[in-house]
């Protein structure tokens, strides 16, 4: 997500459902450079999803 010296509004920012408890959650300064691999709205989600079958 680049920004232009504007200030981006909490609406604004883009948003995914998680793939573990289904809610959505928004996007973070933190996981600007990894947004497209980021699956788990959070660390509790990823610990805790579904096994793959083999």
């Amino acid at each position: 997500m680049k920004r232009s010296g504007k200030t981006v509004r909490k609406g604004d920012l883009p948003e995914k459902d998680c793939r573990t408890c289904g809610r959505p959650f928004t996007w973070r300064k933190k996981w600007e450079r990894v947004w497209e691999e980021v699956l788990y709205c959070s660390d509790r989600c990823r610990r805790e999803r579904p096994k793959e079958q083999p």
